[in-house]
């Protein structure tokens, strides 16, 4: 059972923890490279802020964005502004999100996200919680996969292997890291290939935060995964 009102206290303590980390920040920091290939720090500021938006949208039964280009020139947009600006975007709409959260509503009911993606809206915190997280890392604060909440690290493990299983191009995949195990990819009554790992290293593959150099395999190589 998914406890919407714990992940959106998760979500407001990661929001917290991330504008804290680049408060100290100045504006040429904001103009630096991000990890994510092609996006500034500004980039993912922005596109943090523009998704706090888009999820109200969700909650409140709009569409998530106008368009891919509507939502990929906003973050163009608002990408070069100053710090304080930026700050005061990503807090402000984490507000928003953070109200829409707490309305009384059917968390039981479905949602419709980008490309005509649904899922319940009891999930939609923890998608927020996935963005804030997973983007702090990208912005290269000293903040590490290794830094992540464990049961945020496990459950965005578990949501990741779901979202590939039953993927024609993933081989039968075994995931463990020593004490856990998932499984993804194509079906079949025994995995193809065994793949283990730390919780950091395995959720970094997933995710397309690392490129897999710290796993092992056995019964075959690492798989290529989709993109996201």
């Amino acid at each position: 059972m998914i406890d919407h009102a714990h992940d959106l206290e998760s979500v407001h303590a990661a929001t917290e923890r991330l504008l804290s980390a680049v408060a100290g920040w100045s504006d040429a920091s904001v103009a630096e490279p991000s990890r994510l290939p092609g996006w500034s720090r500004g980039h993912v500021l922005a596109h943090l802020a523009r998704n706090a938006d888009a999820l109200v949208n969700v909650l409140e039964g709009r569409p998530m964005y106008a368009d891919a280009q509507v939502r990929d020139a906003d973050i163009d947009r608002d990408a070069p502004r100053a710090l304080r600006v930026q700050l005061a975007d990503v807090r402000e709409s984490a507000a928003r999100f953070q109200a829409a959260g707490a309305a009384p509503a059917d968390w039981s009911r479905t949602v419709e996200l980008r490309n005509g993606v649904v899922d319940s809206a009891a999930r939609v915190p923890f998608r927020r919680w996935v963005e804030v997280e997973l983007h702090a890392v990208d912005l290269g604060v000293g903040y590490e996969l290794e830094d992540l909440p464990a049961e945020f690290t496990e459950r965005e493990t578990a949501f990741l292997a779901e979202r590939f299983t039953g993927h024609p191009d993933v081989p039968p995949t075994r995931l463990t890291d020593g004490t856990r195990a998932w499984h993804t990819g194509r079906k079949a009554d025994v995995p193809e290939v065994t793949v283990t790992g730390t919780p950091a290293d395995l959720l970094g593959w997933l995710a397309g935060r690392r490129d897999g150099a710290g796993l092992t395999t056995d019964g075959g190589p690492l798989p290529a995964l989709p993109p996201l």
